[in-house]
């Protein structure tokens, strides 16, 4: 090699090198400023990231879990013209949680209170389970779960039954805590069905979770994609639900759209549709979302679905969105 031919090739090198550093920052950049595809509602927030969004119809505000601890609203005027961001306002301050984080929770309507799951996302030390008055945001009550004796766990997400129990996930540990309307503890739900014997189909477990209005829950098992229905009574028979069409691998949160359809959130999230009350399932459509934000969680809002992003962008507002998912294609 002649010494033009090294400097060409120290060129090339380094302008190969500069293009792998930029190319993802330029391939995000193009996904933001791109125009979405359907509506999302954007609000400028005080954090990176939000584990979980609801819909609070009665009060015309999406509720928001904190992975730094804590909740926060954000109103929807009923003047709102689409693209106008929106304001996040903390409601909750993670007052006595440590380090933990808020992830996902549910509207419990009845009680007039939001029931969310929390933990300990990086040593899995701690899990445990708090209620919160919808109108004062003052907490009802906390239940730990598991502590460091306890060994690893991590509480997921939480479904609430029309007598207010609450069945929150372990998706570390694979089992089910039950927790009284109350607050106290009453036991946990365990089946061999929620062990995959892949170790790997291990590393992230039940995750997302809802109780359906003909009185049963629906898990989704993350790393597996495996989706339960759970009769719950005396017994609290598991069955595998019978997915065709499609896997639910990775599929996070959960929410039904009707009894008869399921949004399972992911990265694509997925409607599923069942005719026979959940014995089995068929992946009818999917959608992507903004995928660089990576969906965990999804809500409805009059009639259509909103997905839910973790990260948010922006210095020194952080700016997140929701996401329409528009499953009709």
């Amino acid at each position: 090699m002649n010494q033009i031919q090294h400097i060409l090739y120290l060129i090339t090198v380094y302008i190969l090198k500069h293009l792998l550093r930029i190319l993802p920052v330029a391939f995000i950049i193009h996904l933001e400023t791109s125009k979405p595809a359907t509506h999302v509602y954007e609000y400028h927030s005080t954090g990176w990231l939000r584990e979980c969004t609801k819909w609070d119809d009665v009060n015309r505000r999406f509720l928001v879990s904190f992975m730094g601890g804590g909740f926060g609203e954000v109103p929807v005027p009923e003047d709102y013209v689409p693209g106008t961001v929106l304001k996040e306002i903390p409601v909750v301050e993670n007052v006595g949680l440590g380090k933990n984080s808020s992830l996902g929770f549910v509207v419990d309507r009845p009680r007039n209170r939001v029931v969310v799951a929390i933990a300990d996302v990086i040593g899995n030390l701690y899990s445990a389970v708090a209620a919160y008055d919808l109108t004062t945001w003052e907490r009802i009550f906390l239940t730990k779960l598991s502590g460091p004796e306890d060994g690893k766990a991590f509480s997921d997400d939480v479904a609430v039954d029309p007598e207010g129990n609450a069945y929150v996930t372990d998706a570390k540990g694979n089992k089910i805590w039950k927790v009284g309307v109350d607050g106290k503890f009453l036991y946990n739900i365990n089946n061999p069905l929620f062990t995959p014997k892949e170790w790997y189909n291990n590393l992230v477990g039940l995750n997302g979770i809802v109780h359906h209005p003909n009185g049963y829950l629906l898990i989704i098992h993350t790393f597996s994609g495996n989706l339960y229905k759970i009769e719950i009574g005396k017994r609290d028979e598991v069955k595998l639900v019978k997915i065709i069409g499609g896997s639910l691998k990775f599929g996070d949160g959960l929410e039904l759209l009707s009894p008869t359809k399921l949004v399972v959130a992911g990265n694509p999230s997925k409607l599923v549709e069942s005719s026979d009350d959940w014995e089995s399932g068929s992946v009818v459509a999917k959608f992507k979302g903004a995928t660089h934000r990576l969906v965990t969680a999804a809500t409805v809002k009059d009639g259509k679905v909103y997905l839910n992003h973790i990260f948010g962008f922006g210095y020194p507002k952080r700016k997140h969105v929701l996401v329409e998912a528009d499953f009709s294609s």
